[in-house]
């Protein structure tokens, strides 16, 4: 299946109709079992699904590395991944059975801060953007984002550098393309203390808390923080910075990473 396809429409302007085609963005349902047990459903675009599904499994604390990883297989015609962990004892009483929409919220456990909380540790690490290098970097995820100018249906998420964007992805769901993101830096080892991840969508406090597992000391966005994102930016020694459009962008946490 394609991330996007052709779909006949009408489209009116003002009284007067005309027949046409138009491209629509895909979505499935991607099956994960975890240790022989079903973990849950993510319903996402359908590609880069191993990057998906460890990203997933990272930024819920389910795994750390990919050498926790004993097997992994994909039977891509059913839709289903099973993973195998040398830990089978992971903590996933929460998540079993679970469906995990393409929408803004996951419908997590309420309990999911507090379990969060424990498991990440506030960064140390004192790397250096310019405001410039972020605008233009923004500049860049939008000018990549071909499959949002062709549907308008999907978000980017992506990790940079002080230069250029490393790697992008793009999906109908925000945490999705996220979680694409954080299994890149898990599959490749990334060093990620000296990086900034780029979002299109709103930096909620679930988005925060998955750049936190990534890593990385920037988080910035085209669109709002949320107050509790906020929080947890200056709680976790994040900088959050939001609506950079163009050259201009607001700096929420931990100002001192942005220099002139």
């Amino acid at each position: 299946m394609d991330i996007f396809e052709k779909r006949p429409i009408i489209k009116f302007t003002g009284n007067i109709s005309v027949h046409k085609e138009d491209l629509v963005v895909n979505e499935t349902p991607l099956t994960v079992f975890l240790n022989k047990k079903e973990l849950g459903t993510i319903v996402c675009s359908p590609y880069a699904q191993k990057e998906l599904v460890i990203g997933f499994l990272a930024g819920e604390g389910l795994i750390r590395k990919l050498s926790d990883i004993k097997n992994y297989f994909h039977r891509e015609k059913q839709e289903v991944v099973w993973v195998e962990t040398l830990d089978s004892s992971a903590e996933m009483e929460n998540f079993l059975g679970r469906n995990f929409g393409s929408c803004c919220g996951k419908g997590r456990p309420s309990l999911y801060f507090k379990n969060d909380s424990d498991q990440i540790a506030p960064l140390t690490v004192n790397t250096h953007f310019s405001a410039i290098e972020l605008q233009s970097l923004i500049k860049q995820l939008d000018e990549e984002s071909k499959t949002f100018k062709l549907t308008g249906g999907v978000h980017s998420a992506a990790l940079a550098d002080n230069k250029q964007i490393l790697v992008k992805y793009e999906d109908i769901g925000r945490h999705n393309a996220l979680d694409r993101v954080l299994g890149y830096t898990v599959i490749n080892e990334i060093e990620t203390g000296d990086k900034a991840v780029l979002l299109s969508g709103r930096i909620s406090s679930e988005m925060l808390i998955k750049a936190a597992r990534i890593g990385t000391p920037l988080v910035v966005s085209r669109s709002a923080p949320t107050g509790l994102a906020i929080d947890l930016a200056e709680q976790l020694n994040i900088t959050a910075v939001g609506f950079a459009r163009g050259n201009s962008m607001n700096v929420y946490s931990h100002a001192e990473r942005i220099v002139q």
